[in-house]
Order: structure tokens, then sequence, then C-alpha cells
């Protein structure tokens, strides 16, 4: 089964102290441990064959719906708080829940500011595999 991981800035149900410190303010190193540590995980998960894909996301981005047709609207907001909470995230295939939550506490596990684990929240979000039945 398929699950989306998504990687909060901040948030969860109770916030953790080691989240605190956004990443624009860390030290170049400790940048580079924390997305070495995502590296890393993506390749082991990725060698036990429950890698599917997964990216770091920007803090830009846009809102876009239909309006009719040649009039899609765009906007910088408001946004939902995706804009400002979503970090990035990972999508993994793996045989159960449980396995989905076991590579989600250990993604939370990854370093941040002082190198100390963030203990961050993910959201652990199951792929459809197939269209919801609607029933009258």
């Amino acid at each position: 089964m398929k699950y989306l991981l998504l990687k909060h800035y901040r948030g969860g149900p109770t916030p953790m102290p080691s989240c605190s410190t956004p990443m624009d303010q860390w030290t170049p190193q400790e940048v580079s441990d924390h997305i070495q540590f995502m590296h890393d995980l993506a390749a082991e998960l990725e060698q036990s064959g429950e890698w599917v894909d997964g990216q770091a996301l920007s803090a830009e981005g846009t809102f876009v719906r239909y309006d009719g047709e040649g009039r899609p609207p765009v906007t910088d907001g408001p946004f939902a708080e995706t804009k400002d909470l979503i970090a990035g995230w990972m999508a993994i295939d793996v045989d159960s829940l449980e396995r989905a939550h076991e590579v989600a506490a250990k993604l939370s596990s990854a370093p941040g500011a002082g190198g100390e684990p963030l203990y961050e929240w993910l959201e652990v979000r199951p792929f459809l595999s197939e269209p919801p039945t609607v029933t009258e």
C-alpha cells in the first residue's frame, strides 16, 4: 500500500521545541546533516523496495482554480496553512500501516538545529487505491 508522509515545518498535535528554529536559521552544517539524513533514508527505502518518491517544497506557491474557459484566477494567497507548514513529502510503498508509521517515526528523527532530532510530527496519508464507492 502506498502512503504519503508529509513533513511539516511546525505544528502537529503538540508542537515540539526542537522544531522551533526555522531551517533558514540553521548553520550550513546542520542543513547538510539534515539533507544527508534524508538521502540516506531514501537510499535505505529504495534498497528495501519501499521508496516511491520524495521532494522538498519551496515556500513559494500560488492558488489556481477553474473560473471558466481561459480565465484561471491565480493568487498568492491567502493560502491554506500548507504553504507555511508543509516542508516536503515522501511517498512510500509498504506492506502495512504499521510499517508506514515506522518509516514516519524514523523520518521524524532527522537532525535539526544543534544536531538534535527534530521529533517533528509527520502526517501519514494512504493513497486511494481505487475511487470511492458512492451508494444511494
